[in-house]
């Protein structure tokens, strides 16, 4: 017996009969023999973090554009945070904790620069329905090749609360994604002085919790109390209640602010230019780009692109095109 089919073997007699199984999946797009030492999801798990857009997250924006400071979170870190309260979840809920982290780190794959400012622009000036879940598969399809299993692949495009995934393991990252970020954008917003935990209601407080481990703590907690023995993946009622709420106020104080958003116009109109530039100019595009420009168009071509550009590369790209070299800079 292989390692990877004792692994499977595991998951039989301790996981949930409402857990997605490993050697139940529904397979890739392009078969591949079994790995002898990993489970499929696990082998997506390291195809995903070895990948060059999962790198990249280190240098997208989270919440603040560019910030200096070494403790804001990035899109990376934020995608750690959302990792690792899906497996304590899944833990305690006996499903499957390799398929949530694999969904976990590969659910922003395919988020734009400048966090959702980004996103806006690609929405103007390609596709109003664009949307970083579904680049998040393009991404992991066709960009890099990943070959990922279908309930990754399903739970990484539908990771948004508008879409259901197929799994309990996708719904339990859906709601790791909201935990992490309420939280880590609380804790953001009060280092940059744009809120304090004082503004928080004690109505919402009283039901989640007064500092940062403790509403984590409790919204895990509830999920794991309201979906124990279930065949779905909920929270408790007054805990989801406090949860939207303070999400609500997250859009109020942070989200909407003009001190922590006022740098955005400035990258909505950067990435702008540069969509119309090498929209005009394709042959501008590197390389890799150009089975896509002559598959599917330039306007697909640039998006892909640009949806893929750290902050720092389209600051530093934008300058190459646009900013004049002082003469003998070369």
């Amino acid at each position: 017996m292989t390692i990877r089919e004792m692994l499977c073997e595991r998951e039989r007699s301790v996981l949930s009969p409402y857990a997605a199984r490993s050697d139940k999946s529904k397979g890739r797009q392009i078969f591949i023999e079994p790995c002898s030492l990993r489970t499929e999801f696990q082998r997506d798990r390291d195809r995903i973090t070895h990948s060059k857009a999962f790198r990249r997250l280190m240098y997208k924006t989270q919440v603040f554009l560019s910030p200096e400071a070494d403790h804001y979170r990035t899109r990376l870190t934020h995608t750690l945070e959302v990792t690792q309260i899906a497996r304590t979840i899944a833990r305690a809920l006996n499903l499957n904790e390799d398929l949530c982290e694999a969904i976990g780190l590969g659910h922003d794959l395919g988020h734009t620069p400048f966090g959702h400012a980004g996103e806006r622009v690609l929405q103007r000036c390609y596709d109003e329905n664009f949307s970083h879940n579904a680049q998040s598969l393009r991404v992991a399809d066709k960009l890099e090749k990943l070959n990922l299993t279908f309930e990754v692949r399903d739970g990484i495009v539908n990771h948004v609360w508008r879409e259901t995934p197929c799994t309990l393991e996708g719904k339990i990252v859906q709601y790791s994604d909201r935990i992490a970020y309420i939280n880590h954008d609380i804790d953001d917003a009060c280092r940059a002085g744009v809120m304090k935990e004082s503004d928080i209601p004690d109505s919402i407080l009283s039901v989640l919790g007064y500092n940062h481990s403790d509403r984590i703590n409790t919204m895990v907690t509830s999920i794991i109390r309201a979906s124990t023995g279930t065949d779905t993946v909920t929270m408790e009622i007054d805990v989801k209640k406090a949860t939207m709420d303070l999400r609500e106020l997250l859009f109020e104080l942070v989200y909407k602010n003009p001190i922590a958003k006022g740098e955005e116009g400035k990258a909505e109109e950067m990435l702008h230019m540069m969509f119309d530039y090498f929209c005009k100019y394709p042959e501008k595009l590197p390389s890799e780009y150009l089975p896509t420009l002559e598959e599917e168009g330039v306007q697909r071509a640039v998006c892909d692109y640009i949806s893929g550009m750290t902050d720092r590369y389209a600051v530093s790209k934008f300058n190459e095109i646009f900013v004049p070299e002082s003469w003998g800079s070369k």
